[in-house]
């Protein structure tokens, strides 16, 4: 009988690698260790750590100031009579659209920025232009808080109080014959004057000349706001309550 062929050997079996150890987790160094209690009674459980308080997210707050630069809240007006028709609603562009036109009394709901451009807009020139009438205006007031360091609104509201007749005459028939009388001048017509005045004493002042109609209207609100009389509109008044003074 043949040799049976030996059989072959199996690879030699290699020890198991020992387990890596772990490490136990550090304990916790916030959260204080419980003292132990006495026999039979069960330590108390650790405290919890308390969690901080959420930030309260900051909210932004869009302060409306004309055309981003003056703050309206701040102007007084001190005139009582004209104070309740001297809007100063908080605005960006003073540009409403004519939306209180045909409505009694609406222009006391315009801001007086705004009647301000609206008077600008009397020439030919500036006749339906309103954006170019408010590049006016602005520049105009750019040059008034460059001048004076205040508030340029503040100063057309002096302006106004200064430039607004408190009279004027009216003609009375009486037979054939008519009379003039002085009468009270109306707060909303005092306003209506001392804007209009105003606005024709700036484009009056820049017909043929070499001056910018923004310096001539920052001149003219300057000098009414000082009740001086080179201003047009403080001339205006001062003639027109003369006038009156002797038709008593």
């Amino acid at each position: 009988m043949d040799d049976e062929a030996p059989a072959p050997k199996s690879p030699e079996k290699l020890p198991p690698a020992p387990a890596a150890e772990v490490p136990p987790p550090p304990p916790p160094t916030d959260v204080p260790a419980p003292p132990p209690g006495p026999e039979g009674i069960p330590a108390e459980p650790a405290p919890k750590a308390k969690k901080e308080p959420k930030r309260p997210k900051k909210k932004y707050v869009y302060e409306l100031k004309l055309f981003e630069r003056y703050e309206l809240s701040e102007v007084v007006v001190h005139d009582p009579g004209l104070a309740r028709y001297i809007n100063l609603t908080a605005i960006v562009i003073p540009h409403t659209g004519g939306r209180w036109a045909n409505k009694p009394f609406g222009k006391a709901k315009y801001n007086i920025v705004e009647r301000l451009i609206n008077g600008m807009m009397r020439s030919e020139e500036y006749t339906g232009k309103k954006a170019k009438a408010i590049r006016v205006v602005r520049r105009a007031f750019e040059t008034i808080a460059e001048r004076t360091k205040e508030n340029p609104v503040q100063v057309l509201v002096n302006a106004l109080e200064k430039a607004a007749p408190r009279e004027e005459i009216t003609r009375l028939r009486f037979g054939g014959i008519s009379v003039p009388r002085a009468v009270d001048v109306s707060p909303s017509r005092r306003l209506d004057m001392a804007l209009r005045n105003i606005c024709v004493g700036a484009t009056s002042a820049s017909f043929k000349s070499r001056k910018a109609i923004q310096d001539c209207l920052a001149d003219e609100i300057l000098k009414a706001s000082r009740g001086e009389m080179e201003s047009a509109a403080v001339a205006k008044r001062d003639e027109l309550e003369r006038i009156a003074m002797s038709a008593r």
